[in-house]
């Protein structure tokens, strides 16, 4: 199978931002995917290989409400997933923005996070 070019130097701008930020049990990583269609986050502590809080766009709770990932999408989706973070006991976590640029919807998805109370 090809890979394009395009997608080869994301993955190696995946695996180079993927070396310094590490989660925790402590400060757990928010790895943040954005589709055509979805928006996806998870926090993950890389020490023990698990997903501490997972949301989608996908999910029952959220389907109803269409989000897209735009940046109203996204501003509505990162307060969904901070809420969610926050019931599950998180409160500071590291940000991983898979490598894409900190512009547009990874920034609003941000924002709306840390104010729900994600401290990042």
């Amino acid at each position: 199978m090809k890979v394009s070019k395009k997608n080869l130097l994301a993955q190696k701008r995946r695996w180079r931002i993927r070396k310094t930020v590490r989660g925790t049990a402590a400060r757990p990583r928010v790895a943040l995917k954005l589709t055509h269609l979805h928006l996806y986050a998870q926090a993950i502590d890389d020490d023990r290989g698990l997903t501490l809080v997972a949301c989608a766009t996908t999910s029952k709770d959220l389907r109803a409400k269409k989000l897209r990932p735009s940046v109203a999408g996204a501003a509505a989706f990162g307060a969904a997933f901070g809420e969610k973070a926050k019931a599950a006991g998180l409160t500071t976590v590291v940000f991983d923005r898979a490598g894409r640029r900190y512009h547009g919807a990874v920034k609003a998805f941000a924002d709306a996070a840390r104010k729900a109370g994600l401290l990042f």
